[in-house]
Formats: C-alpha cells, sequence, structure tokens
C-alpha cells in the first residue's frame, strides 16, 4: 500500500480495513477483560486487598505479552502495521505523573475498577458500572478543562 508523504512520523493512517482491526482488537481486549473477571470490581478489590491474587496472572501475562510485543515488533518489522514509522514517546517522571498516579490509584481502590474494564464491564451488563464511567468522564472533563496546561 503506497502511503502519501508525511512530516508527522507519528501519524496514523486510517482506513476502513484499519479501523475494522481496532474494532476487532478491542473485542479481543473487552473479551480478555470479561473472561479474567477483571470487570467485576468485587474480584478487583479482593485482588487489591490481597485476598485473591488471581488478577496477578492476568497482569503478569498482559505485562509480559505487551513487553514482548514493544521490544521485538520493531526489530521484525520496518514501519508499524497501521503507522508510517515507530515513533518514541518520551515520559518524565514529574510531579504532575506523581500525584495523578495517585489520585488514579485512590479511584481504582475506591470504585474496584480501572477505565478499560468499567467499558467492558457495561458491554459484560454490569449496569452499576455506569455509575464509575460517568464519574470517570466527569474527572477527565473537569482536569482537561481546567488543569491541562501544556
Amino acid at each position: 500500500m503506497a502511503m502519501p508523504p508525511s512530516t508527522d512520523p507519528g501519524e496514523r493512517v486510517t482506513s476502513p480495513v484499519i479501523l475494522a482491526c481496532a474494532l476487532l482488537a478491542g473485542g479481543l481486549f473487552g473479551f480478555g477483560l470479561t473472561w479474567s473477571t477483571m470487570v467485576r470490581p468485587e474480584i478487583v478489590l479482593g485482588f487489591l486487598m490481597l485476598h485473591d491474587m488471581g488478577l496477578l496472572l492476568v497482569l503478569g501475562s498482559a505485562a509480559g505479552v505487551s513487553l514482548l510485543g514493544f521490544q521485538l515488533i520493531p526489530r521484525l518489522f520496518s514501519r508499524p502495521l497501521f503507522g508510517r514509522t515507530f515513533a518514541e514517546h518520551p515520559s518524565v517522571l514529574n510531579r504532575r505523573t506523581i500525584v495523578g498516579s495517585a489520585i488514579f490509584g485512590i479511584g481504582w481502590g475506591l470504585c474496584g475498577v480501572c477505565p478499560g474494564p468499567a467499558i467492558a464491564g457495561l458491554g459484560a451488563g454490569n449496569w452499576p458500572l455506569v455509575i464509575v464511567v460517568l464519574g470517570i468522564l466527569t474527572g477527565a472533563w473537569v482536569e482537561g478543562r481546567f488543569f491541562n496546561q501544556p
């Protein structure tokens, strides 16, 4: 597939095929979250309280597969399947990252799910998670509206 020149190396190519692949990947992600019971707050809270360590296998597997993918794929392919080049995302450890991580952790501990499993839980029929998702959207909007400074 020929690609037009671009000055932005991180620019993504968008087509119906790519969108279909994204839908398929999202479906696989949602299925895995539901199958592993990560969409059930009581299971996640049991894990966070160190009563049920079953989700440690899910977390470890996800981290391991991601690590292999991010290390191996750029070595095997000259460019990403859905982009022009492999781009590095600089990350910094600063006050904003640390405080944001702590706030995220508090929210995760209070509601028992993080954003991905909350959305997948809605797909699995766990309707009380609507409140959690509304809270996530509200918190993100407040941060973006009042605190997001470039």
